[in-house]
């Protein structure tokens, strides 16, 4: 199968200047390159068609060559037209654009490496949320390398600049219309060689150690609430900077408390007794002080009392939530002769006025039977 001619390739003319062939390339790469085609094997071929023509039509004696023999130019090892191999040339540029995140973390401009963030999960109690409190920590994370200051270089040694790269962490290669920049793979991207490593950190200028830090957990915080420490993550690779420490709270569970957002729930149990005649309790609250809650006469189970600025801390603010306060009534049990004499004595007195909910609701379930048995 012959070849295209390559100006036809490119939808130059043979008397177009370098600008328009630079111009019309970097078009027509940009139209069928894989990256904006995936998938699309006719692209991928276009894409190559186009590149092995740029080759040989960007470069003088080439393009004379080629102008004067056509492809018979460069057949049989005469001086090939710039067919590359395909995977390496996108190889390189993918290298060139995510090398460093392949490698780790980023680098400074003279080749420090950034130590990494840390997590440390933390799990305090509701009443450590509702005052907030200083809380002690022990963190196993890497350090500065204090032999060799955390340069990497056994003390009383330096490293020297890396040859290949010349101290700048990175080399450049053409390929063709692009400039490829890729990390050096000598040095890695620090700029510097170590010839001689530090032994107490192998040449990485940190080492692992377990530290104890202090971190100062406000008043309010929620579940799943993040504390940053800056500064107090990994250390960075010879020097670089350390990355930060991320505290992630959980709170345990209440045994008499539910939480939501500001505010409180508490659900007491009042005797029969109690809820018939009326009276008043005692509630604890979070501050530790004990509240006094008026209950009136035929109180049910499920009615809420609030109490108002007795509930949670908020964040950042003096505002404080309510607490609310749920009534169930719990019926007696194991009962003496004498008290159960009492209560059927009672039932034997009762009326509709003593139970006027349940009265209602069956006077309701009569009439719905009533109104099936109708339409029968």
């Amino acid at each position: 199968m012959s070849k295209r001619d390559y100006y036809e390739i490119l939808g130059v003319s043979r008397t177009v200047t370098d600008v328009e062939l630079k111009s019309s390339f970097r078009k027509l790469a940009m139209q069928h390159h894989p990256d904006r085609n995936p998938g699309d094997k006719q692209a991928e071929i276009k894409f190559k068609e186009i590149n092995e023509a740029y080759q040989v039509l960007s470069d003088g004696q080439k393009r004379a060559a080629y102008d004067r023999f056509g492809h018979q130019a460069f057949e049989n090892g005469g001086g090939g037209g710039g067919q590359a191999d395909f995977s390496d040339f996108m190889s390189d540029i993918f290298d060139s654009f995510f090398g460093d995140a392949r490698r780790g973390g980023p680098r400074n401009a003279n080749g420090r490496e950034r130590g990494a963030d840390l997590r440390y999960n933390l799990e305090i109690g509701l009443e450590e949320a509702f005052t907030g409190k200083n809380a002690s920590i022990r963190v196993p994370t890497s350090v500065s390398c204090e032999a060799c200051s955390g340069t990497g270089a056994k003390p009383g040694s330096k490293s020297r600049q890396c040859p290949t790269c010349g101290g700048h962490g990175r080399v450049r290669a053409n390929q063709g219309f692009f400039s490829v920049e890729r990390t050096c793979p000598t040095c890695n991207g620090r700029g510097e060689v170590i010839d001689d490593p530090c032994k107490n950190c192998q040449g990485t200028g940190r080492v692992t150690r377990e530290r104890t830090l202090s971190v100062n957990i406000p008043a309010g915080v929620e579940d799943g609430t993040r504390i940053r420490l800056a500064g107090e993550g990994e250390a960075g690779l010879r020097g670089g900077p350390a990355g930060d420490l991320y505290i992630f709270l959980s709170l345990k569970p209440h045994p008499i408390f539910q939480r939501d957002g500001a505010d409180l729930f508490c659900r007491v149990p009042i005797g029969l007794v109690s809820a018939a005649l009326g009276g008043e309790i005692e509630v604890p609250t979070l501050s530790g002080e004990q509240a006094r809650v008026k209950i009136p006469e035929g109180t049910q189970t499920g009615k809420q009392f609030r109490l108002k600025g007795k509930g949670m801390s908020v964040l950042r603010s003096r505002e404080v939530g309510d607490l609310y306060i749920q009534v169930v009534v719990e019926t007696p049990q194991k009962l003496t002769a004498r008290q159960r004499e009492l209560l059927e004595e009672f039932e034997r007195e009762s009326s509709q006025n003593t139970h006027p909910e349940t009265a209602g609701f069956f006077g309701r379930v009569k009439d719905f039977l009533g109104g099936l048995g109708g339409t029968a």
